[in-house]
């Protein structure tokens, strides 16, 4: 007996392969996988992400509560934007548990600070030239566990 075609398949109610589900599949666990964490991105925060990891170096791998009163005792400008991005992060944990569990446990476990696009501006310069100036931002992610 030969093979059957995709039509005698159907017919005879055989199922189709896995094909062409790559990518459905990978979503799909990437989406589980993210259910799994309690995270925040800020996108854009206007400060250059070298000035942001000087903060953000403070309160990694620290309790919330520890980072919380470090972020508003700190007084660098990146501070506020990082404080932000943890409150967020603490709110996708409170949605994701119910409410439930203890806020006293939940560390810092990662923080990433990416650069952002830049702002470019011009500023004029001897004989008739131009010098760039890129006025940097950054992306924040903070990761709770």
């Amino acid at each position: 007996m030969g093979r059957l075609t995709y039509k005698e398949k159907i017919a005879q109610g055989i199922p189709k392969p896995n094909k062409g589900n790559r990518k459905r599949l990978a979503a799909e666990a990437l989406k589980a996988k993210r259910k799994a964490q309690y995270y925040a991105i800020y996108r854009g925060s206007p400060y250059p992400p070298r000035k942001v990891r000087l903060v953000a170096d403070g309160i990694r791998g620290q309790t919330v509560e520890k980072a919380m009163a470090f972020l508003k005792l700190t007084r660098r400008w990146a501070a506020k934007e990082i404080l932000k991005a943890l409150r967020c992060a603490i709110n996708d944990w409170e949605q994701k548990t119910g409410g439930k569990g203890d806020l006293e446990t939940l560390r810092v476990a990662r923080i990433e600070i990416d650069g952002g696009p830049f702002l470019k501006r011009i500023q004029p310069a001897p004989q008739g030239r131009a010098h760039l100036i890129r006025k940097r931002s950054s992306h924040i992610r903070i990761y709770l566990a």
